[in-house]
């Protein structure tokens, strides 16, 4: 998402600059060779403290000419101008078309000085992903329809890492302006190998960059000159480091972002830890690979389940440290994250889930299967911790009541939106996370479980009638991702509910066989007191908690 500033940094990541709140995404990429079930995966964490999470639909349509597209700032809903419309758009769902093409994005900001705030420029990073789902098929198109178009109209956000992928290919592509001393954008793409994962949060993750591998790499032709131009390079072509020249890193973009990727290769490739001098700015440490190839093949779930990440079992693990101590092993931290305490400068650890997600996916596009049945839109709103992931096919012409925009905003609690139910869970689990986590657990895993466990059956039916009446399958593909997300959000209302009563006034309600213990008389029966956690009390050994040893009186 959307920062004014040259890079994200801990220690300031909720500043506001030039009016806009400090934003932060992550997204994580598998190529069809590194999944279990030959798909292309990409992810989407869309966080920030203003995003309200809602699914968005764009029919297809076909324009006059003439027709123009009005260009509005993603992030302010400000009109930035008009381009001419094609003839025809794609169907838009989220972030997939209906040709299973997926685009996903993070920003890292860069050199501040490459920001055009010039009128010259209308093309912001937003407009710039969907305008390239409405009018591409492959994942090279999108990559030509968005550098055509801030050479054209001139691009007017901030240095950008996006994903782009397709049921074949998946790559990553970075962008930045060229400050309105020229119109357009600097840009590279790299194409992550079949048989590899990647991963970019917040943070440019394109070093080196292979300029003979045409196949596999595109660019822009000034991508090296702009940079000596600016003084930001002086060496040979070949060792050229696109992260370096436009974004350098700092503290905040390798403990607050690079970690991140990190973390998702250290998930599935055993000797990460070769990486970690890197991640903890050690001068001259070798840097982290935007690819590699993992020990096993990966799947839907395990993508969806990454996006739940907290370090876990890490060096950084958001469990282990002084904020979970005192608050039931919870693995988030409120803003601002970094604070000074005797002179010293710290900061909180930043991972994959966070709690001010609008919303979150895993895009998952399969060539062996025709497109209104290929490509599955996994989708969730707020943190992707607690959230459920739900099957929305790209094929589908409704969005789900629940997930509609209009629902509720920021501003207004609606009970009915997906947004705000999910938000009750998650934030009445932030208070006491360790004991209320199972129960969220249990009840999240049952809709995905059955979720993963029907998807077989529903895409052999739905090929089915897409063999005989292809209308009729797109009917049945919608029918059922409206359903299945109504019926979660229901759910999800009694979770919410339940919660609230179970764990009332820090007591914990006796159960059994799924219902609240009465007595024999009908009475509620006496609660359990769970108290805190172990390590919460071991801080009381301090002298400065003297005073609230117990004492016996003095005979």
């Amino acid at each position: 998402m959307k920062i004014r500033s040259i890079v994200i940094s801990l220690a300031v990541a909720a500043i506001s600059l030039a009016g806009v709140q400090a934003l932060a995404c992550t997204n994580l990429l598998a190529g069809k060779n590194a999944t279990i079930d030959g798909s292309t995966l990409i992810t989407y964490a869309a966080d920030s403290h203003t995003l309200y999470g809602d699914l968005q639909y764009l029919p297809a349509a076909d324009h006059k000419p003439g027709t123009m597209h009005q260009v509005v700032e993603w992030d302010t809903g400000k009109p930035l101008g008009y381009i001419p419309e094609v003839a025809h758009t794609y169907a838009v769902v989220g972030n997939i078309n209906e040709h299973q093409v997926t685009v996903a994005e993070s920003t890292f900001g860069g050199r501040h000085e490459l920001l055009d705030t010039t009128k010259n420029a209308i093309i912001d990073y937003g407009s710039l992903m969907y305008i390239a789902l409405q009018r591409s098929r492959t994942a090279r198109e999108v990559i030509k329809v968005m550098t055509d178009l801030v050479a054209q109209y001139g691009y007017c956000s901030e240095g950008e890492s996006f994903s782009i992928g397709d049921p074949n290919e998946v790559w990553v592509m970075e962008m930045i302006g060229k400050g309105g001393k020229e119109k357009g954008a600097v840009w590279v793409a790299i194409r992550i190998p079949d048989d590899c994962i990647s991963a970019h949060a917040n943070q440019s993750r394109i070093y080196r960059i292979p300029l003979k591998d045409k196949q596999n790499c595109m660019y822009s032709k000034d991508v090296i000159s702009f940079a000596r131009k600016m003084g930001y390079f002086s060496g040979k072509d070949e060792d050229f480091e696109f992260s370096r020249a436009y974004s350098p890193a700092d503290f905040g973009t390798l403990r607050g972002c690079d970690a991140r990727a990190w973390s998702y290769f250290n998930r599935f490739k055993s000797g990460m830890d070769a990486y970690l001098p890197f991640i903890n700015g050690k001068k001259g440490a070798e840097v982290m690979p935007l690819y590699v190839k993992p020990d096993r093949k990966v799947s839907c779930r395990d993508l969806q389940n990454m996006m739940r990440d907290h370090f876990e079992g890490t060096p950084f693990d958001m469990t282990k440290d002084p904020g979970a101590k005192d608050h039931f092993d919870v693995p988030y931290r409120y803003r601002p994250m970094g604070f000074t305490v005797n002179g010293v400068k710290y900061s909180h650890e930043r991972a994959i889930a966070t709690q001010q997600t609008g919303f979150v996916f895993v895009s998952q596009m399969r060539n062996y299967l025709p497109n209104p049945v290929g490509g599955c839109l996994w989708f969730g709103v707020d943190d992707a911790n607690t959230a459920v992931f739900l099957p929305m096919y790209c094929c589908i012409t409704e969005v789900p009541e629940s997930y509609r925009r209009g629902k509720g905003d920021l501003y207004n609690f609606d009970f009915d939106a997906a947004f705000w139910v999910n938000n009750l869970v998650a934030n009445q689990a932030y208070n006491r996370y360790s004991q209320m986590i199972p129960d969220i657990r249990k009840v999240q895993s049952g809709i995905e479980d059955k979720c993963a466990n029907d998807q077989p059956a529903v895409e052999s039916r739905a090929q089915d009638l897409l063999a005989k009446n292809p209308a009729e399958a797109v009917e049945y593909l919608t029918n059922y991702s409206v359903n299945t997300a109504q019926n979660a959000t229901s759910q999800y209302q009694e979770l919410a509910k339940y919660l609230f009563v179970k764990y009332l006034d820090g007591n914990r309600k006796k159960e059994k066989d799924g219902k609240f213990l009465r007595t024999e008389t009908g009475m509620p029966a006496y609660p359990d007191f769970p108290g805190y956690t172990q390590d919460y009390y071991n801080d009381f050994a301090d002298p400065s908690c003297d005073h609230l040893k117990e004492v016996e009186p003095e005979k």
